[in-house]
């Protein structure tokens, strides 16, 4: 059983950033065919519609104060307003004490059973390719559109990896749909490019968004805000999870609303 530690988690986004931007700097100058198990978080294979509403206004009417997430570091337990380049919207996701945060494009927890590993983690940032084989996936990212279909049918058509069925969702006033994905049982790790299933990302040639193991599963919720895609994820490492941190964890995803009517 295997899982990334923080430092790795955040360098799966961060870690390709830097070529990047030396090369703007010098032009400026002149990365289903089976269920989850028992053990994996609470599933999204449910046909009911979700519904979550953004927080009422204090009874003075007087404007909520909401913190910024920060970009790293621990979380004192409370709500914080998160802006994603790209939203056209914010959001608001709530956390008790013990989490923490990198970069400021997810929130994670360690596992009581595991201190030196995160256990779970939710995860917000830009998912712009997918490959159509999570094993092999090396030069293979395909762009696609912006629309919500467009994310939901690559990562469920994705082989190596298998999805439960989308079931549509409305948190406030948009809707999108859920569902559960999974690297499939028969898949060697070893075998894939890199040693990793690579789900999506935002660049066109590394993988920004990964499995490190075949125990890695996550649900996937994506909304439309206005016909722009949001895409967010809670993520369980490692098989042998604490069950009530996978139900903290899930209560942490389930927190997020949007602001309305933007």
């Amino acid at each position: 059983m295997s899982s990334m530690t923080p430092l790795e988690l955040a360098t799966q986004r961060w870690r390709y950033l830097l070529p990047l931007l030396v090369i703007a700097i010098i032009g400026c100058l002149g990365g289903c065919d089976s269920k989850p198990d028992d053990a994996s978080l609470p599933s999204a294979s449910s046909s009911t519609t979700e519904a979550r509403t953004a927080p009422a206004q204090p009874d003075s009417g007087a404007p909520r104060t909401v913190p910024l997430l920060p970009e790293s570091g621990d979380l004192d337990a409370g709500t914080y307003r998160v802006l994603v380049k790209g939203y056209s919207a914010p959001f608001e996701i709530t956390v008790p004490a013990g989490w923490s945060t990198d970069d400021g494009d997810g929130v994670a927890k360690d596992d009581p059973n595991h201190p030196d590993e995160w256990g779970v983690f939710v995860g917000w940032w830009p998912a712009e390719y997918v490959p159509t084989d999570s094993c092999a996936w090396d030069g293979a990212l395909v762009k696609i559109d912006p629309s919500v279909k467009d994310f939901v049918d690559a990562l469920t058509a994705q082989t190596s990896t298998a999805s439960t069925p989308p079931v549509k969702v409305k948190v406030g006033d948009y809707s999108g749909f859920e569902f559960d994905h999974f690297v499939k049982g028969d898949v060697d790790i070893a075998a894939c490019d890199r040693g990793k299933f690579c789900i999506h990302s935002e660049f066109s040639n590394e993988c920004t968004r990964w499995y490190s193991s075949a125990a890695e599963r996550e649900t996937y919720r994506v909304m439309d805000l206005n016909g722009k895609r949001a895409v967010s994820w809670v993520v369980q490492f490692h098989e042998s999870i604490n069950p009530e941190l996978t139900r903290e964890a899930r209560a942490v995803f389930d927190s997020i609303v949007f602001s309305p009517g933007n």
